[in-house]
């Protein structure tokens, strides 16, 4: 590595991607490239660094929507009070992302870039139904986040050319709740055995209206149990309910055997139990 660019606006930092065609790579907090580089697994000759960006630094609720800034870090995100008010399971999901130093420096952008399927701040975002504005020379486009992980570690976001900037996420008018749940071998520093987070929409009767239940890591990017998520809508929440539900995205999910994390069928099971917790947390927000 040659050169570390801070470039002070999105349009310097285009620039300066748009410069060194290919040989630039785009950074926030760096928590994962800088491992992939020492390891050699990406080489870029500079890095330009956008962490410090004011346009990509900042938290807004106004008009129906929640917008955060992409270079917001985890703590920054997990200590915010609008966040921690509209969205508990966004909160909770960047409180469990490594450790306190690492979420004082890794980034709501780099968690999606890297693209890992278990990321703690994507999975409840997902559930969110989070949309990123991603600009590139080209210009800007809004992407659902669900549709930016590619596989394993490889996203849609080419941070050779492409800058995600902000995330977006709508805030319903009626009733409405979330949750986050998750099981690691160790409270803090390990990578989730399972994680799950949810997010139930009521009428003023309290029926369910709309339900996303997300789950991770039983594939190669998150994963929404739609089977599940169709069955909720229409009832009325109870526990027979999001036990029937659980079971269903028990047996949508389908998780790898993995020396790190279990047997598949252990974490089938688990699915199971952090989805019906889920469910009855984010039900009680609007009981």
């Amino acid at each position: 590595m040659e050169k570390h660019l801070f470039p002070k606006n999105i349009k310097e930092a285009l620039s300066l991607l748009e410069e060194y065609k290919g040989e630039a790579r785009l950074v926030s907090g760096a928590t994962d490239l800088m491992l992939w580089i020492r390891e050699e697994k990406v080489t870029p000759s500079v890095l330009v660094d956008v962490s410090d960006i004011p346009e990509m630094r900042f938290v807004s609720v106004e008009n129906g929507k929640m917008t955060l800034g992409a270079a917001m870090t985890h703590a920054e995100i997990a200590a915010n009070e609008a966040v921690k008010r509209i969205f508990p399971a966004l909160s909770d999901g960047c409180r469990s992302v490594g450790s306190p130093q690492i979420r004082n420096i890794a980034t709501l952008a780099g968690n999606i870039v890297s693209a890992q399927p278990a990321a703690d701040s994507v999975v409840p975002m997902t559930a969110l139904g989070a949309v990123c504005e991603i600009v590139s020379s080209d210009g800007a486009h809004m992407r659902p986040l669900c549709e930016l992980s590619k596989t394993v570690g490889e996203s849609y976001v080419d941070p050779t050319k492409d800058i995600l900037t902000k995330i977006e996420i709508s805030v319903p008018a009626g009733k409405y709740g979330t949750a986050f749940k998750r099981i690691a071998p160790r409270e803090a520093m390990a990578l989730p055995v399972v994680n799950v987070a949810v997010m139930l929409e009521a009428t003023e009767d309290g029926t369910i209206s709309a339900a996303r239940v997300v789950a991770s890591p039983v594939a190669v990017v998150p994963f929404r149990a739609q089977m599940a998520e169709a069955h909720l809508i229409g009832k009325k929440p109870s526990a027979e309910l999001f036990a029937e539900a659980a079971k269903i995205a028990e047996d949508e999910a389908s998780p790898r055997d993995s020396l790190v994390r279990g047997s598949g069928a252990y974490r089938k099971v688990l699915v199971k139990d952090l989805v019906e917790q889920a469910l009855t947390e984010a039900a009680a927000a609007f009981a």
